[in-house]
């Protein structure tokens, strides 16, 4: 059985686009949770493309996995 790797996918406006700090983190677009980054890469994909023409919108993939075992490397070639 292959391990869960757990990917958020978010975004929201930047007060600057070379920057990475919110406007308003109250209203961040969690776009949701996903089993894979493949099917967290797909959901980014999708919610990129509809901001494509504001450059101060931003969606990011968090590998939350990562988060709950930093000691764990393992994962960082093949995620």
């Amino acid at each position: 059985m292959s391990k869960q790797l757990l990917h958020l996918v978010f975004g929201g406006r930047l007060k600057q686009p070379d920057t990475m700090e919110f406007e308003d983190t109250a209203s961040l677009d969690i776009v949701g949770i996903y089993p894979n980054y493949k099917t967290a890469y797909e959901a980014w994909r999708a919610a990129a493309g509809r901001t494509v023409d504001d450059a101060h919108m931003r969606y990011f993939v968090v590998h939350l996995h990562r988060l709950f075992d930093p000691a764990d490397d393992t994962t960082r070639a093949t995620d």
